[in-house]
């Protein structure tokens, strides 16, 4: 039930977008970037008086399954550079558009008032901890980095087991935010967002950076407006709005 409202909000929006009209600009973005975007957005639109920014949010792989059934998007910013990669190569974006944004870091939370003691990836592996969050590997850029960080510990067939998959960052963080899991691995922007509910119990090393890139899409109806809403994104004021909710330069 709770499904089929959400395929039918979804099928909504992009019908809605469909009618977007010159000025408008749709965006489709990974879910870590919720917050920063709707700032971006609403400075945006205060400094182009003519635009309008429609945003959509989710995982990249779950986004990269709309573009490619032809949901009409304008800029797609995804939280990983294989999610582009891919987008790249079924020639959904336009390749001399493509710039990296920001960069991410990966930490490990726990609840706020939690009591275990959790230092480096190995202790995940801890009798007290039953459940870990997680994005979903397969779809959500967070789980491949996070199956990436455990691999290379040789820690993932410890860890897998006790694994909660998302189908988001977010997700995770309210699973954590709930106390229904003694952990998770989230962006280190994603945790400062709850900090009267989680706590980072320490970053994790990864052997590339989160890397976000930031692409106009190849047949975007809006070409002008994409074009300068990446402009803006890549400015001193945008990633002055990304530097204030945690983003790194990239």
């Amino acid at each position: 039930m709770r499904l089929s409202l959400i395929k039918r909000l979804s099928a909504l929006f992009f019908l809605f977008c469909s009618m977007a009209q010159a000025g408008e600009v749709t965006v489709s973005a990974a879910s870590s970037l919720t917050n920063a975007f709707q700032e971006i957005a609403r400075a945006y639109e205060a400094e182009h008086a003519s635009a309008e920014v429609l945003l959509n949010f989710g995982a990249s792989g779950a986004l990269l399954q709309q573009m490619t059934k032809g949901a009409p998007v304008d800029v797609f910013a995804s939280a990983d550079q294989q999610t582009m990669d891919i987008a790249a190569e079924r020639q959904l974006i336009d390749k001399d558009s493509r710039q990296d944004f920001a960069r991410n870091t990966l930490v490990v939370i726990t609840p706020h008032d939690s009591e275990i003691k959790l230092e480096q990836l190995a202790d995940l592996q801890q009798s007290n901890v039953e459940r870990v969050a997680m994005g979903n590997p397969a779809s959500v850029p967070v789980g491949r980095y996070s199956r990436q960080a455990l691999d290379a510990a040789s820690l993932w067939d410890g860890v897998q087991p006790k694994a909660i998959t998302t189908q988001s960052v977010r997700q995770a963080l309210d699973y954590v935010a709930r106390g229904e899991v003694e952990a998770a691995l989230v962006y280190a922007t994603d945790a400062q967002l709850m900090k009267d509910k989680v706590k980072v119990a320490f970053s994790v090393p990864l052997d590339s950076a989160i890397s976000y890139p930031i692409a106009q899409l190849s047949d975007s109806a809006n070409g002008e407006e994409a074009e300068r809403f990446i402009t803006y994104v890549l400015s001193a004021a945008g990633q002055a709005i990304l530097a204030r909710h945690g983003f790194l330069k990239p």
